[in-house]
């Protein structure tokens, strides 16, 4: 496998960080692998920039920071402007269509997958698991994690009594993936 960088973006309230966490925890606790995340966002609670990287290995990481993301998945479209350049020539990108309009920049991508997280989120009962929606989609599309390894990580990481909610959004959304990885991706303009 080698080393794998994981860079997700979005806005601050978005859960871009908690995913991070529940990715990072899942590969290097649950599944054995070597793992780090970093992660910045801007001083304003809900809103600002936010950011969340994972490197994932089975091998020693020897530079903890995310040079060019093999999958760059964004929930803002000041993520997308802001990160777009720095993907890996033939990287996957997902984007939420709803939230993110791509352009030609989005054409280094070898694979663009549209995973409408919000909108999911939102047919769940509660927009603020889009995340753990976006994560079980990634889960699908990459593979690099087993499934159970991020359930457990879930239920670890998010609040308690929050759970199940969370699973379920976890859940819908690897089935999304699921659906998204048999039917091919989904044409996104550019």
């Amino acid at each position: 496998m080698g080393r794998y960088e994981i860079r997700l973006g979005g806005l601050g309230g978005q859960g871009i960080i908690l995913a991070g966490v529940v990715i990072g925890r899942a590969a290097a606790v649950y599944a054995g692998m070597n793992a780090v995340m970093g992660q910045s966002y801007g001083p304003e609670a809900r809103g600002g920039a936010s950011r969340s990287e994972v490197i994932i290995s089975d091998e020693e990481i020897d530079y903890p920071r995310t040079l060019e993301p093999d999958l760059l998945a964004v929930m803002s479209q000041a993520a997308y402007e802001k990160y777009i350049g720095d993907l890996k020539p033939g990287g996957i990108l997902v984007i939420d269509p709803d939230l993110v309009k791509v352009d030609d920049r989005a054409k280094k991508a070898s694979k663009i997958y549209a995973v409408p997280a919000t909108r999911i989120a939102e047919s769940l009962g509660r927009r603020i698991v889009a995340n753990m929606v976006l994560v079980g989609a990634l889960t699908a599309i990459t593979k690099l994690v087993p499934k159970e390894a991020m359930e457990n990580s879930v239920k670890a990481s998010v609040p308690p009594g929050t759970e199940a909610l969370n699973l379920r959004a976890f859940n819908t959304g690897y089935e999304y993936g699921l659906r998204l990885l048999k039917e091919g991706e989904v044409e996104v303009k550019a």
